[in-house]
């Protein structure tokens, strides 16, 4: 039987025969018993060495898609219909609904304009680099103790640096013990979702809102139910009343940027007693704050442990970090111990210990009030050009917190949509609040300064005036 193979410059000769043999073979073009050329016949046909030939065949014969019977030739194996009928076509897998629906994970990983104001980015340039490799090269050559595998709740160094951390800055009477290390906010919430909640339960969440945390919820098969938000954070009064969970981001609500009084937050925490929930108190950023004392925690407040406070350091160092934390209540431990486990085992002990490190000699706390200061200041750059030159536009939502400012446009019929694909053009990026919500929304958009130094600030405002504009 001839064997049709075309050759291609460039690639190993032996190679692409096997190839297109094998592939022949799979496909079901080469049958089981089917005849090939002698080595020196197909050596003829292509005009390649006999030995190149040989070589390829022998490497087909050794992976059982090719058996030689001497004195009579060169066939397909009998085995390659197990091979053939073993592969599933792409179409027979199917995901659990949780994954069937169309949304794609961001890419914050380039920058593909010169003004970058998306959301979650801090000013990466400021950070004490030299420090941090100086710690991370200490916890690495410490091999006896961080080459084994560790704790899956987190190295006991690091608990405790972040309990000693949130006691200063948030207020927090935690021990390290209820602390558990996740690798950032979004697997504290996968986890939390695994160990909380199962197929058809109610999760509720603010909209619009952080959109890992409904994903998380619906990769664990629950119900994610969107609850709307108003000045003062989430409504209390619109919380579906089967919820087992409230995720809510009371001191700097995702994104538009309030704060929940106190008397709200009072709400939150009685309704979750009567209800039986959990609520997932998120602290995404306020450790920049800038014209407000901090608001007391939902977790400080609370008196029936309800609470699950989760934080991470991409905001205060850099998102690359990849640690985050989670402070649960004892109960829910050992049980957050094993999702862990069952995840990833433990997140990276050099890491850790660096992290550890990094907190215990004051380098994060002094990191956080240098980039405080600022982050104030092109916050204010950017309120001031908004308010002075984009108010026909844009009406900005006060913000006392956090490293973006969220502005409703004027005009309930204002495209968007059409500013930031003008603006995309123009090189500036950022996001609309619809970018955030589940359902319709008002128009507006969402500014994050973080990655946007304050001397940009204004040339990054006058593309968005082109941008409405245009």
């Amino acid at each position: 039987m001839d064997v049709h193979v075309t050759l291609q410059p460039g690639a190993p000769i032996a190679r692409q025969l096997f190839d297109q043999i094998r592939d022949a073979i799979v496909d079901g073009r080469l049958r089981a018993g089917d005849a090939l050329p002698s080595t020196r016949d197909l050596a003829l046909t292509l005009g390649v060495a006999r030995n190149t030939v040989a070589v390829a065949f022998d490497h087909l014969r050794a992976e059982g898609y090719l058996r030689t019977q001497a004195g009579v030739g060169t066939f397909v194996s009998a085995d390659v219909h197990a091979v053939r009928h073993g592969i599933v076509p792409p179409s027979a897998l199917r995901p659990n609904r949780a994954w069937l629906e169309d949304w794609a994970p961001p890419d914050m990983s380039a920058l593909d304009g010169p003004f970058d104001l998306r959301t979650g980015l801090p000013d990466v340039k400021d950070f004490p680099f030299p420090t941090w490799r100086r710690l991370l090269d200490d916890a690495s050559r410490r091999s006896t103790e961080h080459g084994r595998y560790a704790d899956p709740q987190g190295l006991s160094v690091l608990r405790e640096a972040i309990s000693r951390h949130l006691a200063v800055s948030r207020g927090l009477r935690i021990r390290s013990s209820e602390v558990v290390v996740t690798n950032g906010v979004q697997q504290a919430l996968a986890l939390l979702a695994q160990v909380l909640l199962g197929p058809g339960t109610v999760a509720a969440f603010e909209d619009p809102g952080y959109p890992p945390a409904r994903r998380a919820f619906q990769a664990a098969r629950a119900e994610a139910v969107p609850v709307p938000v108003d000045g003062d954070g989430l409504v209390v009064s619109q919380l579906p009343e089967d919820a087992r969970l409230v995720y809510v981001t009371p001191a700097h609500q995702f994104p538009l940027g309030g704060r929940m009084p106190l008397a709200r937050r009072f709400e939150l925490l009685e309704w979750a007693s009567r209800h039986d929930a959990a609520i997932i108190e998120d602290d995404y950023d306020t450790d920049f704050r800038f014209t407000a004392p901090p608001i007391e925690t939902l977790h400080s407040l609370d008196r029936a442990g309800r609470v699950i406070y989760v934080g991470s350091f991409s905001k205060t160092m850099m998102p690359s970090l990849r640690l985050g934390y989670c402070v649960t209540p004892p109960g829910l431990v050992e049980a957050m111990r094993r999702a862990k486990f069952a995840t990833d085992w433990h997140s990276p002990t050099s890491l850790q210990a660096a992290l550890a490190a990094f907190i215990d000699e004051g380098r994060l706390d002094r990191h956080i009030r240098r980039m405080r200061h600022r982050y104030a200041a092109r916050k204010d750059a950017l309120a001031r050009i908004l308010d002075e030159h984009l108010a026909g536009a844009l009406a900005r939502i006060p913000s006392h917190a956090g490293l973006h400012l969220a502005a409703w446009a004027r005009s309930e019929t204002a495209d968007v949509d059409r500013w930031v694909e003008n603006a995309r053009r123009l090189g500036l990026l950022l996001h609309t609040v619809a970018d955030f919500a589940v359902r319709p929304t008002m128009p507006g958009l969402v500014l994050g300064f973080g990655a946007l130094g304050e001397d940009r600030v204004p040339a990054a405002m006058h593309a968005l005036q082109a941008a409405i504009l245009d």
